[in-house]
């Protein structure tokens, strides 16, 4: 038997619904002082949890600031921060369990981070060295770390959605007490991907987190050129989720609706969609110009609500850091990001036998054919590559 309609209001006359009648209130809890808003209800978070977490900002602040250097410097191929969008992922992260499995688009490295991932690794994954968990098979900041419950970031835009609520639904099948965590920008969720994965999260009941970044641009693309209707917050509605939009640039909303949104999907074995208002403050990646589609006055103001200083503000405010400490910080993380670029760029990329390995559990013979006709090109046409790329 159909379940019956979920609103029994019956009306006598023709009335349209539209997107001024869903009223979606958006969570704040830091004002830009750093101070709490009067009735705010804070998350849970104390001074070890409020640490990790800054230390998690200082470093992708860093990273991000020395990385793209790197890529300018031809060092590496490519780069994408997370400048500015610092509290919507960490401050989801750190609301999580460290065997929850995060499905990532391209620009939350801080996640995997506040989970533990080592300069050097980072350094590794982006020189496609010989000690990158992916063997170099990945561009740049396309992570993955099984150890970590970060699974290994696609290109295609919106490919983890569906996969996320498939991740879910296992872990409620293996009668796990885990939640998987998606995001994804605004833009990847005008993907077929984002529509189909929602509706079967939602029909199946899989105990995932569909966190949206709602920052404004789908690369050049801003928000009113790509729907017209009231954000993604609606869509989680029009899905029969749970949902909430929230200050992406406020750490202590995010950590709270993320906190809670894990309670209610392992109590109910259902999803959440939150919305995270927030902004880029660098470029879509390295490979782009923002300038050309924004202007320097609606980045002015946008710095204006730091996430990480206004973070940083409400901890000096608790006395859990102060300036002489913050300043230690970024100098420390400086050099050992630089000596780590210095020890991973020098170290030979993997062997090119392991190109063929890890597809099926024995190479076939057309995969071995493949290679010994690579190896033939690169031998009759040494000068075309660099020195170690064969490493035959």
């Amino acid at each position: 038997m159909s379940k019956a309609p979920l609103n029994n209001e019956t009306v006598h006359s023709v009335s349209f619904l539209d997107k001024a009648s869903l009223h979606i209130p958006i969570l704040r809890i830091l004002q830009a002082d750093g101070t709490t808003y009067e009735k705010a209800v804070l998350p849970v978070i104390d001074k070890a949890l409020a640490e990790k977490m800054y230390d998690t900002c200082v470093f992708t602040r860093v990273l991000d600031e020395r990385m793209l250097g790197a890529q300018r410097q031809g060092r590496i191929s490519f780069y994408m921060t997370c400048t500015g969008e610092e509290a919507a992922v960490i401050g989801s992260a750190a609301a999580l369990d460290d065997e929850d499995v995060i499905l990532a688009q391209y620009r939350e490295h801080a996640a995997l981070r506040y989970r533990g991932f080592t300069t050097e690794q980072f350094m590794n994954q982006m020189f496609s060295n010989e000690k990158d968990l992916g063997k170099g098979r990945q561009m740049p900041i396309h992570y993955g770390s099984k150890a970590l419950h970060y699974q290994t970031v696609s290109s295609p835009l919106a490919t983890q959605i569906p996969q996320a609520t498939g991740v879910g639904y296992s872990l409620k099948l293996q009668k796990k007490h885990n939640v998987a965590i998606c995001y994804f920008g605004e833009g990847a969720a005008s993907e077929g991907d984002f529509h189909a994965g929602m509706n079967m999260a939602a029909v199946l009941k899989s105990p995932t987190i569909f966190f949206c970044r709602n920052n404004g641009y789908a690369i050049s693309t801003p928000t009113e050129e790509q729907y017209a209707g009231n954000g993604i917050a609606s869509r989680g509605v029009g899905y029969g989720m749970h949902t909430i939009r929230v200050d992406g640039n406020d750490m202590l909303a995010v950590l709270a609706a993320t906190q809670q949104a894990r309670a209610f999907a392992l109590a109910n074995n259902a999803p959440v969609l939150i919305e995270a208002m927030t902004y880029r403050l660098g470029a879509h990646s390295s490979s782009d110009d923002p300038s050309g589609y924004r202007s320097k006055e609606e980045e002015a103001k946008w710095k204006q609500h730091d996430p990480v200083q206004r973070f940083k503000l409400w901890m000096i405010n608790k006395g859990w850091i102060n300036e002489a400490a913050d300043v230690k910080m970024y100098e420390k993380y400086r050099e050992e990001v630089l000596a780590a670029v210095k020890v991973a760029e020098k170290i030979p990329v993997p062997h090119l036998d392991e190109i063929i390995e890890d597809v099926y559990d024995k190479p076939t013979p057309i995969l071995k054919k493949q290679l010994a006709e690579l190896k033939q090109h690169i031998a009759k046409y040494p000068t075309s590559y660099p020195k170690s790329a064969g490493r035959l």
